[in-house]
């Protein structure tokens, strides 16, 4: 099973950058994408459904233009969970989960802290969801959190660990409740398979930060303990150009008779 996790920083512009294309390459069998920026029927969603992807769900922010998430799928879920039931978190569309036999996948994007007020809110989304993820856990065990959570969590994952200390993203409560999350059932996927420095996720539009690969790792796919037998492989794929973050991949290998099995 081909998992994708993508921050497209708007889908509508996206897809005129040739994300369809490089979706029909890439091939994943789900991809959980954030920051669509979109409303259902402002995108051309026949493009999806042609691209192998006739079942797509969305949920937008109540603020147009702003926030979102949502989850392509090539096979049908068992059900669809839209939000947490946490009204200010699903006020800005931020996750949305598909059920399977084998496995939960949850598209997650949790904001960044730009100003003091939004570094206040972000600390409140953390704890809150944590509590959640703490009781969801018990009812779906094999649970896959793919997303952008606007945090680094080493100074392996950060271009400048020491000038951007004090940054948020960086900050040290930031990557201490990073840690604990991680720490509380999940594995980093990434760093399953790959202990490398210089290896990002997201890039500034400033300073050619991009070519310069002066980057942050803010986006994960963390995948539940007790799935940790079925992880297969974990890459980040830098070469997609859609946005100012890139795509993900985790491999998740299950029994022949899974829907998703060899």
């Amino acid at each position: 099973m081909k998992i994708i996790s993508y921050n497209v920083n708007g889908i509508r512009a996206a897809m005129r950058k040739g994300f369809i294309e490089w979706l029909q390459a890439a091939n994943p069998d789900v991809i959980c994408i954030q920051e669509i920026k979109a409303n259902i029927d402002q995108v051309e969603v026949e493009e999806i459904e042609k691209a192998g992807y006739p079942f797509h769900y969305w949920y937008s922010a109540q603020k147009k233009g702003y926030s979102g998430v949502a989850i392509f799928s090539k096979t049908k879920p068992n059900h669809i969970e839209y939000g947490t039931g946490i009204e200010y978190m699903d006020f800005e569309g931020r996750n949305i989960r598909l059920d399977f036999d084998d496995v939960s996948i949850m598209s997650l994007y949790l904001p960044s802290g730009t100003n003091t007020l939004r570094l206040e809110h972000k600390f409140k989304f953390m704890a809150d969801f944590k509590k959640y993820i703490d009781n969801l856990k018990k009812e779906i065990p094999n649970l896959v959190i793919c997303g952008d959570y606007n945090i680094c969590h080493e100074a392996i994952d950060i271009h400048d660990p020491v000038r951007l200390k004090n940054t948020s993203g960086f900050l040290p409560v930031e990557r201490e409740w990073l840690d604990g999350f991680m720490k509380s059932g999940f594995i980093d996927s990434f760093r399953h398979f790959n202990k490398e420095p210089d290896n990002y996720t997201w890039w500034s539009y400033r300073a050619n930060s991009r070519n310069n690969n002066k980057g942050w790792r803010i986006d994960y796919n963390l995948v539940s303990e007790p799935l940790r037998d079925n992880l297969k492989r974990a890459v980040i794929l830098p070469d997609a150009m859609h946005s100012d973050h890139c795509p993900l991949l985790v491999v998740l290998e299950f029994p022949s008779s899974s829907p998703f099995g060899g």
